[in-house]
């Protein structure tokens, strides 16, 4: 009997996490749950420590620390912990951790990925914020790391499925979909109002806070946009972004001959993370199959750049390239967190965006320092646009 597959689940309690452990948890003669990250969730991380008996648990806040080591200690289990950002990063480049699930949110992933990838493993990649803000330094590090990379965003990994897993000659172009979020029929005026209660009720995917805001801008499809191009080595205008609110088709690939294939299947992560566990084998998720009669139909529409300025704006930042992505993705997160604390409106989120843009000369990036550079002084200009308000009240 061969080896179990041992996988590093970074991000472990959020949605993405969760969805990995239940996948996992369906093939316990398969894969090994080596270790488990979480930023401050100790209830959460304590109980997946006390079913999975990972050999570490890290968690990056360190004031949380020792309630998890007592609490482990009390339930006489095994895992050690190790504690901090830096302990992400050596989990992640483990020798003895085969595949690591990128699941933390936002820039915070970054480092921890590309370490992943430095050491050779199997990165199975949900944070798309890592490979927005570092782009081609990302991919050269998977190439000279000898990393396979599979991507998890629902329409990546659908890509990834309709090309074979690889990037054949003859691709047209990308239709990556968007559910529309829950704004899709909301009106301009509407949208003034909105409150962070009603942009995180998805009405098809169970996500986080964050994430949950990104669709309902469509920011999120925006930042899908720009992964897109680096994961697939294609050019911003051979990716486009269509409307299908059923969120059946995941996306579609279309090529020179006319033909267009597209990936299908019920709204659930499971999906694309057992493809990416298994790949190039299929394994079973737990998904419930697919009933096309059922669903009935499918509809597309274009989105609607007007009322939801985001996409432009990251399109915007994937044309100019080189450092402007990362002020993009930095300034969004400052801003979507202004705005789930109350102290912003959503209709103002890409306002601070393209303020922070507009102010910001687009360099290469020829270093990891350049990327953590231009993300560190988006962010203190976000916080500086936001702080003076009166301009977004």
């Amino acid at each position: 009997m061969s080896a179990r597959t041992k996988v590093a689940v970074l991000g472990s309690t959020g949605s993405i996490g969760l969805s990995t452990l239940d996948v996992l948890g369906r093939h316990p003669d398969r894969f090994e749950v080596f270790a488990l990250a979480a930023r401050r969730n100790v209830d959460a991380l304590l109980t997946q420590c006390i079913r999975f008996k990972p050999r570490y648990a890290v968690i990056v806040d360190a004031a949380a620390s020792a309630k998890l080591r007592a609490e482990l200690a009390h339930a006489n289990a095994t895992t050690e912990v190790l504690v901090g950002a830096d302990a992400l990063m050596e989990i992640a480049a483990h020798p003895d951790v085969d595949a690591v699930m990128a699941a933390v949110v936002g820039a915070a992933g970054l480092r921890s990925t590309l370490a992943a990838a430095c050491a050779g493993k199997r990165i199975l990649l949900a944070n798309k914020e890592a490979l927005v803000m570092s782009g081609p330094l990302f991919m050269q590090a998977v190439r000279e790391g000898g990393a396979l990379l599979v991507p998890v965003d629902s329409e990546h990994n659908a890509i990834f499925q309709c090309m074979g897993g690889d990037r054949p000659r003859g691709v047209r172009r990308v239709l990556l979909t968007a559910s529309g979020g829950p704004f899709l029929r909301t009106s301009a005026e509407a949208l003034r109002h909105v409150t962070p209660e009603q942009a995180c009720a998805h009405p098809r995917w169970s996500m986080g806070r964050k994430i949950s805001v990104d669709s309902a801008t469509l920011m999120n499809k925006g930042l899908e946009l720009i992964e897109a191009c680096v994961l697939f080595d294609l050019a911003p205008s051979r990716v486009e972004v269509v409307v299908h609110p059923q969120s059946i088709v995941h996306s579609l690939v279309e090529y020179l001959d006319g033909s267009m294939l597209a990936q299908l299947g019920n709204p659930d992560m499971r999906t694309p993370i057992a493809h990416a566990l298994g790949w190039p084998e299929r394994l079973a998720s737990g998904v419930e199959s697919l009933d096309i009669i059922r669903t009935a139909r499918l509809d597309f529409e274009a989105p609607d750049v007007g009322r939801f300025p985001c996409l432009r704006l990251a399109r915007s930042a994937a044309e100019a390239g080189g450092t402007a992505p990362a002020v993009l993705n930095a300034a969004n997160e400052i801003a979507v967190e202004a705005f789930l604390e109350r102290r912003l409106a959503f209709v103002d989120i890409p306002a601070v965006i393209e303020t922070v843009l507009s102010q910001h000369n687009t360099a290469p990036i020829a270093s990891l320092e350049d990327v953590l550079s231009a993300d560190e002084w988006a962010r203190r200009e976000a916080r500086s646009v936001i702080a003076h308000a009166g301009a977004w009240a």
